[in-house]
């Protein structure tokens, strides 16, 4: 059986890794989406809030992401990720991405409702 071309486990020489957000952060402040490939900026993350932080610290981030079709930045991005520390770095352990300003409009009806 082969192995899928992005599976870690089977690469002979794995990518350096140097994003923050993949267990290189010791505070929440480090943690970002932001990612750079080729030079190009494919990720860019525009604003966050920290909603917890310890030992389990969740964020959500505002970001787009780079069209290279278009050559320009897409329209604004969500994502809610809890973080765990393991030894001094926080490494992701979930992700819920929400992918249009409709869909948040929509989480955000349903919290106030509940909330209410």
């Amino acid at each position: 059986m082969m192995a899928a071309p992005d599976d870690r486990r089977y690469c002979r020489f794995p990518p350096i890794d140097t994003n923050p957000e993949h267990g290189m952060a010791s505070t929440p402040d480090e943690l970002t989406v932001t990612y750079e490939e080729d030079g190009i900026e494919t990720v860019k993350e525009l604003d966050k809030e920290i909603l917890t932080k310890g030992a389990w610290c969740t964020i959500i981030f505002r970001y787009q992401d780079w069209d290279r079709t278009k050559q320009q930045y897409g329209p604004d991005k969500y994502s809610i990720r809890r973080y765990q520390k393991r030894g001094g770095e926080y490494q992701q352990k979930s992700k819920f991405n929400i992918s249009s300003k409709d869909q948040a409009e929509k989480i955000i009806a349903a919290l106030e409702k509940w909330i209410e």
